[in-house]
């Protein structure tokens, strides 16, 4: 079975995380998969409103170390880079359905989304500067105003986790459920988007961000330049090898 399910139903593309015995973490293959979904979505007249999901226990994990020190993202080509730069631009309604662990890309794709449930399990982290690296996705750029600079601050700088009642409270989160309820209670509402009129759910979205989007895209592209260069550097290498051998990084030489 697919590692990401996707289908449509009643005007919503359903993008599921499909790999729990990997914790849903996400490879490079995985994100190919998701920008293509999201790239039909976007033309697809039968699609009003995409909608990402997980399982009640784990939204993803993140990247999949290994394939990700594999496959590392080389270019803006890359399926990851795609993926972000498909949601950032999309302009039908993106809507997410949050439990448990959402680590990395599993929070920072959150800021791209219209609605956002999560259960009260949640647990959100973006744990960049732990591996040696940096924001990505934008949220270097959309996490200081969304939560205010020191709350941003102390999400990636600390990189530590935070749950659903915070997020809610930082409005990264709409509403918390049970995480039984937390998928149903985000296709009840992506069902309401689609039977709305698109051409007013596209021009209010793409008035609410104003000229964001451009700015996004070129964060984006300023992050992963960083981001790249980073993964070559000692601490990233220090932070992925420790985390290979499960062992606590050293970075006291660095």
């Amino acid at each position: 079975m697919s590692d990401i399910l996707t289908h449509v139903d009643d005007g919503v593309m359903t993008i599921t995380f499909n790999r729990l015995d990997k914790k849903n973490s996400i490879t490079a293959a995985m994100y190919g998969v998701m920008a293509d979904a999201v790239d039909q979505a976007r033309s697809d007249a039968a699609v009003r409103v995409v909608l990402i999901q997980g399982h009640e226990t784990i939204f993803s994990a993140g990247n999949d170390i290994g394939d990700f020190l594999n496959q590392p993202p080389s270019t803006k080509e890359s399926n990851v880079f795609r993926f972000l730069r498909g949601i950032a631009a999309l302009e039908k309604p993106l809507v997410a359905a949050v439990a448990g662990p959402a680590v990395g890309i599993g929070t920072t794709l959150l800021f791209h989304c219209d609605l956002v449930y999560a259960g009260d399990n949640a647990a959100f982290s973006m744990p960049f500067v732990n591996l040696g690296l940096c924001p990505e996705a934008a949220s270097s750029l959309l996490a200081p105003r969304m939560f205010g600079y020191h709350r941003a601050a102390e999400a990636l700088l600390l990189g530590e986790p935070f749950y659903a009642e915070a997020a809610q409270e930082v409005g990264l989160v709409n509403r918390v459920v049970p995480p039984t309820e937390v998928n149903a209670m985000a296709q009840t509402q992506a069902r309401k988007l689609a039977a709305k009129p698109l051409s007013s759910l596209i021009a209010t979205k793409r008035l609410m961000k104003g000229g964001q989007t451009q700015e996004v895209l070129a964060q984006m592209d300023l992050e992963g330049a960083s981001f790249g260069r980073m993964l070559s550097e000692p601490a990233a290498k220090e932070a992925f090898g420790a985390f290979m051998e499960k062992r606590k990084p050293d970075f006291s030489k660095l």
